[in-house]
């Protein structure tokens, strides 16, 4: 049972949340009777984004002062292989690029973006949200968060939009393009930590969040660009945290 846990969680992460990742094609989406307060009912494989206790995104507040172990990103150029699943316009990530913390090691999958955010600090929403999705050889999971503020333009997203594929289910391989993820990290890595879930249908738990403190810039058309080609906000409504610490 816990292995075919960590399969689906697995799958769910590398295909954000597309009717593949689990749930055997149930539709999902983020507005009417699909939305998601419904989740929950679509499906039993979805029944855990009604009924956890440990869900994402929340609303960073009341965090706890900790000595995190820094966050050791080894991430490599790849080719641009980018897919607009219907819920989100997502880069699949060459083998090879890792983080690793508390001596643990993450293999980069994958990562995709949120407008507005799906997490908040202290209740303030930003621009924009990537997650960048990884998981160690056994399939445990990690996600890094980039928090984007309205600024300046971006030009890792400038390179990512300019072969953003603006139809549902299209794909592209521009193998004369190239990025290197990192360049779209602040600085400054410090980060907020806590354990919660998907942010999509299945919902599953035990993912390791850590948020990074410090937001990069995205200009307004950027931000206006990627929400009209998914039709509007892709945003997952905070959750409830309970009894979770955020440490920072």
């Amino acid at each position: 049972m816990k292995k075919t846990i960590i399969a689906t969680a697995f799958t769910g992460l590398l295909f954000a949340g597309t009717a593949f990742a689990s749930g055997h094609g149930a539709h999902w989406g983020y507005t009417g009777h699909d939305g998601p307060e419904f989740w929950g009912d679509l499906s039993n494989e979805f029944a855990v984004c009604k009924s956890g206790k440990n869900q994402a995104p929340i609303d960073i507040d009341g965090m706890t002062e900790a000595e995190l172990s820094p966050i050791v990103f080894h991430y490599a150029s790849t080719q641009m292989d980018i897919v607009n699943n219907g819920h989100t316009i997502q880069v699949n990530y060459a083998p090879g690029s890792t983080i690793t913390v508390d001596n643990h090691t993450f293999n980069l999958l994958q990562f995709h973006f949120h407008t507005p955010s799906e997490n908040t600090v202290k209740g303030q929403f930003f621009a924009m949200e990537a997650h960048l999705v990884h998981a160690d050889k056994d399939g445990n999971l990690a996600v890094v968060s980039v928090l984007f503020e309205e600024g300046a333009s971006n030009p890792l997203i400038d390179t990512v939009w300019a072969s953003m594929p603006e139809k549902t289910g299209e794909s592209k391989m521009v193998s004369e393009v190239s990025l290197n993820v990192a360049d779209m990290l602040p600085s400054n890595k410090a980060y907020y930590r806590f354990n919660a879930s998907l942010t999509t249908p299945p919902c599953t738990e035990g993912v390791r969040w850590m948020v990074m403190k410090v937001p990069v810039n995205v200009s307004k058309a950027q931000a206006k660009k990627f929400n009209d080609v998914m039709g509007g906000d892709n945003n997952r409504p905070v959750q409830p945290v309970n009894a979770r610490p955020i440490l920072k």
